[in-house]
């Protein structure tokens, strides 16, 4: 769960910038690969163009070349061109020259485009800086850079200004020239016996270098443009995944710190390298009177409340200290403490203020702390809490705040070794439920009822326990509760419905005289539509009559769906089931409960009977109640009787049964078989 958090916060975190730099990269990346390609493009198609013209006009000098006759004087027509060339054998060796030879007859066959040929073009040894590759004109950039530099400067010399006026043209056309670059072209003639190899200049005058600057400033202007926009992209996406941060880590109700911040905030906090030698305090505070305030106000005023909450407890804390509402009323608190005694009066100073919150009101608190201490070496010294998880701490503290129960007074509840074995044993408990019932681990015991005036066996009450091959025999005090929140109690009527139908037919075929057995039914198992069809068919399966099996289910359980439970009530009774009201008076709607509910026994609660014997108050209760039940035709049972007293005044008021330790306690099957064959 912990690592799941994380990598949530993390892709949160990462949201708002790492796309946009991502497409920023790709898009720089694109943008100067395309830039590359169309400034190489370029020179290419402009080298191709300016050679071609130069080509044309060395193959019009070999042209007049294959034209002539032996003897002619060929070469005075040719030096005409003004152009260096030389007449060369096929092996180049040199027949003849004019000009200055710097041919360095090393080359490459180049396409030139514009008019479908494949020349030879052979590299200048003086200027370098353009040469034949791979099939095209190349350029050095930083000897193409130089001579630009140089060329630039020889211009401005050869310039003569007077009056506003140009007075050498000749000047004024080598200063529009920027720049010559030279190579020599070689074409076959004679039959290719021999070649003519002229030396032809690529021209870059200031309209083309105006032409590659306009190029290369769009193009930057355009990535410098689109980085713009990309910045401003990132900056926003960075405020917008800010947003979405504070966002993520606000509590809907108080507008404060949530759940998933504190645990992250509070996992930074306990792993840092500066906490180790600190000891904190992680605490679970829940506002007991919450659901209450909210019945009687509204849900409105009680999510104020809690907003006024959050804020007092804020208003407590030191600077490095944390709090969260973590869900419904309750809140976590991250506090720095050196004593134990100091930090518990802290916390108590807490609790006198938030029950005070309200004038008009008495609010209560519950709060559960876990203490996290400084870890020690081998060596005694201190270590850094670099494995530690704050969920772990703040579910134990919130397991010392719900030890207390139901209770409905403020209590400060320090998580210790006692919690942790009775966490242990619920873990305990659950891990080994199912292979119990799967062996049949759990005991059916009866509690005997009898007839006060006769003291004749009327009936018995089925009680579950567990027998355990290793921790032996476990009384339903440590088992029902655990059962009773994670649902397997369920499981549990199940069984003991079953087992008590077996022995019912089971005595029946041994002659006895069987008195029906109560089965208590949890209320969770009323929320099923055909749960009288269950039990039904459950008895019938084991052959057992219905009238032996009486259907027993606590007063708490009319606190549920009511129309739901006197269709199954009413349902059972047609089936020919006995239905008991187990607890009669230990709830708050228990009259209300007996004019709705079609019931057949009524049981009295324990209660009635503990305490001062004496106690004429209780007996006019009892009293009245059994008349009731008479009224209402149903059958009383007083349960924990345990004196005689008290079974002469339940006989005298005409109480049909008493269960209790004065008669009998909870027994193993073979030991109630007794009571049928004593009677």
């Amino acid at each position: 769960m912990a690592s799941l958090r994380k990598k949530n916060y993390r892709k949160i975190k990462r949201v708002g910038w790492v796309g946009s730099l991502i497409t920023t990269l790709l898009f720089m990346v694109v943008i100067t690969t395309f830039f590359a390609l169309a400034v190489v493009g370029f020179i290419r198609y402009a080298l191709d163009t300016k050679i071609s013209n130069e080509y044309e006009k060395i193959k019009y000098m070999a042209e007049i070349y294959d034209s002539s006759a032996d003897g002619d004087d060929i070469y005075s027509y040719l030096d005409l061109s003004g152009r260096d060339y030389m007449i060369t054998d096929s092996d180049n060796n040199v027949l003849h020259t004019t000009g200055k030879n710097t041919c360095s007859f090393e080359g490459d066959t180049v396409s030139i485009s514009s008019v479908a040929k494949s020349v030879l073009v052979y590299e200048d040894k003086a200027e370098s800086f353009v040469y034949p590759s791979d099939g095209n004109i190349s350029l050095r950039k930083k000897e193409f850079f130089e001579m630009l530099s140089e060329t630039e400067n020889e211009s401005e010399e050869n310039i003569i200004e007077e009056d506003g006026v140009f007075l050498d043209d000749e000047a004024m056309r080598e200063a529009e020239e920027t720049l010559k670059a030279p190579v020599w072209i070689s074409i076959d003639v004679k039959g290719g016996k021999e070649k003519l190899v002229a030396k032809a200049y690529y021209r870059i005058n200031k309209d083309d270098l105006f032409l590659i600057g306009m190029i290369i400033i769009s193009v930057v202007i355009f990535i410098l443009v689109m980085f713009v926009i990309m910045v401003i992209k990132i900056v926003r996406n960075i405020a917008k995944q800010r947003k979405l941060m504070k966002l993520y880590f606000t509590d809907d109700i108080t507008g404060r710190k949530n759940r998933a911040w504190y645990l992250l905030k509070g996992e930074q906090i306990l792993r840092r390298l500066t906490s180790r030698k600190k000891k904190f305090a992680v605490v679970s505070l829940t506002f007991s009177n919450y659901r209450n305030y909210c019945i009687c106000h509204s849900m409105k005023k009680g999510e104020e409340m809690l907003c006024k909450i959050h804020e007092l407890i804020d208003e407590t804390l030191d600077k490095k200290e944390i709090s969260a509402h973590m869900s419904y009323s309750s809140f976590a608190l991250l506090l720095e403490f050196e004593v134990e005694h100091i930090l518990k009066n802290r916390l108590e100073v807490l609790i006198e203020r938030l029950e005070h919150l309200d004038s008009n009101h008495k609010f209560d608190f519950q709060v559960g702390v876990c203490v996290v201490d400084r870890i020690l070496d081998e060596n005694g010294k201190v270590r850094r809490r670099k494995d530690i998880e704050i969920e772990k701490e703040y579910n134990s503290a919130s397991m010392a705040r719900e030890s207390v129960g139901d209770s409905d007074e403020s209590h400060l509840i320090f998580f210790n070794d006692a919690l942790v074995e009775e966490r242990l044993w619920i873990d305990t408990v659950q891990d080994n439920q199912k292979k119990a019932l799967e062996n049949e681990e759990f005991a059916v015991y009866y509690q005997p009822k009898y007839d006060p005036r006769t003291n004749e066996l009327k009936g018995a009450e089925a009680l579950v326990r567990w027998i355990s091959p290793e921790f032996g025999f476990v009384s339903p005090g440590r088992i029902i509760p655990i059962f009773e929140k994670n649902g397997f109690i369920t499981e549990i009527d199940h069984y003991m419905l079953t087992h008590v139908a077996r022995d019912q037919k089971k005595w029946l075929d041994q002659g006895f005289k069987c008195v029906p057995v109560s089965v208590n039914v949890s209320r969770a198992h009323f929320i099923e539509n055909d749960l009288a069809e269950q039990i039904r068919d459950a008895v019938d399966k084991e052959g057992a009559p219905h009238e032996l099996v009486e259907i027993e289910l606590t007063e708490s359980a009319f606190f549920d769906d009511k129309k739901q439970l006197i269709e199954t009530i009413s349902k059972l009774r047609d089936y020919g089931f006995s239905v008991s009201m187990d607890d009669f008076g230990s709830g708050y709607s228990s009259l209300n409960s007996l004019k709705d509910m079609p019931l057949d026994v009524l049981k009295l609660d324990a209660e009635f009977f503990r305490g001062d014997n004496q106690n004429e108050r209780g007996e006019i209760v009892v009293s009245e109640a059994i008349k009731l039940a008479k009224s209402l035709n149903m059958r009383t049972v007083a349960e924990g009787v345990e004196i005689k007293e008290q079974v002469d005044f339940l006989a005298k008021e005409g109480c049909d049964m008493i269960q209790g330790f004065y008669y009998a306690k909870p027994m193993p099957r073979d030991e109630f078989e007794q009571s049928f064959k004593k009677q």
